[in-house]
């Protein structure tokens, strides 16, 4: 950002999840610090922003389902981040303009930006809340004002459930907000992936930048498959499965290439019968 002037409440020397993103999105809203700690990740996997890349694609293609085929008319994206192009409610009110959109985060900037954006909307909204507490995210009276509880809901944990620590309970964490959807409902989830022996040089590729991330973002795992899988519960998890993000459903409008980060990100959706 031009002279690093930040939004009240917003720290410019402290490097910010939803800031490091968007510059690996070649976004503008973000700060020096921010661009230090992803070079530092861009150093080890050079590739990154292509990662960043297949993230936003693997949301346009989710929305598009759970609006277009699945009938979802409601949305909770939990740490949805600094906006960019191709937001939730924009794809899906290409369906219909009449799906609902609740965003949730905690950090200062994606909060000012978003509420900017969203100025003036009628059908969605930017809710500060801390995905830790489940139970007072859901009782939340914006959240609730959005949201019926009563229908079918598309809940998105797209690449947030790898910033909790394993001492903060990431599978308790998904299983309380599942537990509050109703029969019907979907669950997207997206997560920093450790492929193991399968890939070997991939997944020590991985771990050195799980290890950049904790000394610059104080947070980031790299998980395996099955930890991952656990995050979905007992909710049935449509085909192709938990893949690599290019392999869910491709459309053929974006082109994926196999690049050391390919394997490093993994995502899947699921149906609360």
């Amino acid at each position: 950002m031009a002279n690093e002037k930040a939004p009240p409440g917003v720290d410019p020397s402290r490097p910010s999840i939803a800031r490091v993103y968007d510059y690996m999105l070649g976004g503008k809203d973000n700060f020096a610090v921010d661009r230090a700690a992803g070079e530092a990740a861009l150093r080890i996997t050079p590739d990154g922003p292509e990662a960043a890349r297949a993230c936003r694609a693997f949301l346009r293609r989710v929305v598009r389902y759970l609006t277009a085929t699945a009938g979802i008319r409601q949305f909770l994206d939990l740490g949805s981040g600094l906006p960019t192009q191709g937001n939730v409610h924009e794809i899906a009110h290409a369906v219909d303009p009449e799906v609902r959109v609740v965003y949730v985060d905690n950090d200062p900037m994606a909060l000012a930006h978003g509420r900017a954006l969203l100025a003036d909307a009628r059908t969605t909204t930017v809710v500060e809340a801390d995905i830790r507490e489940p139970e007072r995210l859901l009782a939340n009276p914006e959240v609730r004002a959005l949201i019926d509880f009563d229908q079918p809901v598309g809940l998105l944990m797209l690449a947030i459930l790898h910033h909790l620590h394993d001492d903060e309970d990431p599978a308790g964490v998904a299983r309380r907000f599942q537990a509050a959807l109703p029969a019907g409902s979907y669950l997207a989830l997206s997560h920093f992936h450790d492929p193991g022996d399968a890939h070997p040089e991939v997944s020590r590729r991985a771990r050195a930048v799980e290890k950049v991330f904790n000394e610059t973002l104080g947070t980031g795992r790299w998980r395996t498959h099955r930890e991952i899988l656990t995050y979905f519960g007992d909710l049935e998890l449509l085909p192709p499965g938990l893949v690599p993000l290019a392999e869910w459903r491709p459309d053929g409008t974006e082109q994926a290439r196999q690049t050391d980060t390919y394997h490093t990100i993994v995502g899947g959706v699921a149906r609360k019968r």
